[in-house]
């Protein structure tokens, strides 16, 4: 990393600073089923980037301070936030149209005064459009410092209010039983992402940032369905794409910082669609695959038992392998002993299917699962006592 530069080891080491922050944070959001908001907030930090800028220089002040700046665009979103709240609940409007309305109103304000302001004669206004995608050349010490300080101080807030927050995403209604104000949490929680997407607009810029908000804890989510482990992913994999993406679009000068993060972080995206153990394209088609193994060799020594030669190519492939039948359908010894299991079972699931008491045990049967996972053998003899006698042979 360091080979590569100062500069660029200040912007990896911020961005990865960031992305752990921001993954930690849009966790709880995505949670939460608002993952939209950050999205709305992120569009409304624009006037206020533009508006800071406009009152430092009236003022004489320097217009690009990083401070300043990200001081206009947190009251900026604040506002679009509390906008968003006041439309939603005074208003028919659902939470999705607020979110498109203020998000359209208030980035379109935000271009609007960066036009009127590139045609101003002041100093130092070129360059206030890289909020729009993010930019990292020339970020100073301070600027990083400024970055990874609001990105740790906004970990630790989510860490010290997962609590309150994992009860609100989970049971609103319980949430409020146990006297817990939610909707003071949801603002907290949208507190928090306004301060990632503040903070991380330098460095992706705010059209972006929303991505780097929820894909770490989308991905997380494939790898784990406990809570506090997919918080630990999520802050590695947000961490490892900001730094990752920063260090490659410092390989290549022309590549602009923010898209190649978000990129980065939709790779690992992907990668984990696909290769997930439970939830990944592969498992699910391998576990297709294994259910259908299974139905055919079923089907197959249910028809054995009835006597019938199994002629399907799959089915016998199957059976012949497993030592069941005989390359011309016909079971062999092992294979007569395996269909009658297969017959009896089938059997005593037909009784408890029809037995109103046992209607929850019932709801296992699936066709395929042995019924001595569901009922203790003293049922299932209880069960053999009602089977039909079969005759002498």
């Amino acid at each position: 990393m360091w080979g590569l530069g100062y500069n660029a080891a200040l912007v990896a080491t911020g961005a990865g600073l960031l992305g752990a922050a921001a993954g930690i944070t849009g966790t709880f959001l995505v949670l939460r089923k608002r993952a939209l908001v950050s999205d709305a907030i992120a569009h409304a930090t624009l006037p206020g980037i533009a508006l800071a800028f406009l009152v430092m220089v009236a003022f004489g002040g320097e217009g690009r301070s990083l401070a300043g700046l990200l001081f206009g665009s947190a009251l900026s979103a604040w506002l679009g936030l509390l906008c968003v709240g006041w439309l939603t609940h005074a208003t028919r409007l659902s939470e999705d149209a607020a979110i498109g309305a203020v998000l359209s109103v208030f980035f379109g304000f935000g271009i609007l005064l960066l036009t009127v302001i590139q045609s101003l004669n002041v100093g130092r206004q070129a360059g206030l459009e890289t909020f729009l995608l993010g930019s990292t050349a020339g970020m100073l010490y301070s600027d990083a410092l400024t970055i990874a300080v609001g990105g740790g101080l906004a970990t630790l807030a989510a860490l010290v209010l997962r609590r309150p927050m994992l009860t609100a995403a989970f049971d609103p209604g319980y949430a409020v039983a146990t006297g817990l104000d939610v909707r003071r949490v949801d603002l907290a929680m949208m507190g928090l992402i306004m301060a990632v997407t503040v903070i991380g607009i330098k460095i992706v810029g705010l059209v972006l940032i929303v991505a780097m908000v929820i894909l770490p804890p989308v991905t997380a989510r494939f790898w784990s369905n406990r809570v506090d482990r997919v918080v630990l992913i999520a802050g590695v994999m947000g961490g490892l794409t900001g730094l990752l993406g920063a260090l490659i679009s410092a390989s290549a000068p022309n590549l602009p910082t923010g898209p190649i993060i978000v990129l980065t972080g939709s790779a690992g995206f992907f990668v984990s669609l696909m290769i997930a153990p439970r939830r990944g394209v592969l498992a699910a088609l391998l576990a297709r695959h294994r259910y259908q193994r299974r139905v055919h060799l079923r089907q197959g020594l249910l028809a054995l038992a009835h006597g019938h030669p199994v002629y399907e190519r799959f089915t016998l492939r199957l059976l012949s392998r497993a030592g069941l039948a005989n390359p011309d359908g016909t079971a062999t010894d092992k294979g007569r002993a395996a269909a009658a299991r297969a017959l009896l079972d089938e059997s005593r699931w037909q009784i408890l299917r029809a037995d109103p008491a046992q209607e929850i045990a019932a709801s296992h049967y699936d066709g395929l699962r042995p019924i001595e996972t569901v009922l203790t053998p003293d049922q299932i003899a209880q069960i053999d006592t009602r089977l039909a006698p079969r005759p002498l042979t």
